[in-house]
């Protein structure tokens, strides 16, 4: 079972749910919470067997410029964020977000084509507003 803000990490990282969405959910967290949100990113990224090869494009992806501190950090494969100032940290899940997606698209791909049984691959849809 998938807890709450895991579902919505990889609704991230699929595509699933727009960026500008998850941006709005995580800055709503508590800073206690960001941190813990931005930690959980490290280990998906981490189990999604990001590489280092992956960095330029995830900083690219992020729309965060390659001189902030997170896109520093990664390019040096550090991956500390979540001990960043309070500031850091949206720009750090943004950098993150994308590098985890980068290495999900790739995983899923190469290990999961004709389908598989992992929860977080096989999401609904998420719900979208009427409005």
């Amino acid at each position: 079972m998938l807890y709450a803000h895991e579902v919505v990490l990889n609704e991230l990282a699929q595509g699933l749910r727009p960026l500008p969405e998850g941006v709005e959910w995580f800055e709503g967290l508590s800073e206690d919470d960001r941190r813990k949100v931005v930690h959980v990113l490290v280990l998906f990224c981490g189990q999604a067997r990001a590489r280092e090869d992956d960095v330029p494009e995830s900083i690219a992806r992020s729309g965060i410029r390659p001189t902030h501190t997170p896109a520093v950090m990664l390019m040096k494969w550090r991956f500390g964020m979540d001990r960043l100032p309070a500031y850091e940290l949206t720009k750090s899940f943004r950098l993150l977000v994308a590098l985890f997606g980068i290495a999900d698209t790739r995983r899923r791909t190469l290990y999961c084509a004709g389908g598989c049984g992992h929860a977080w691959h096989n999401l609904p849809d998420p719900p979208r507003d009427s409005t």
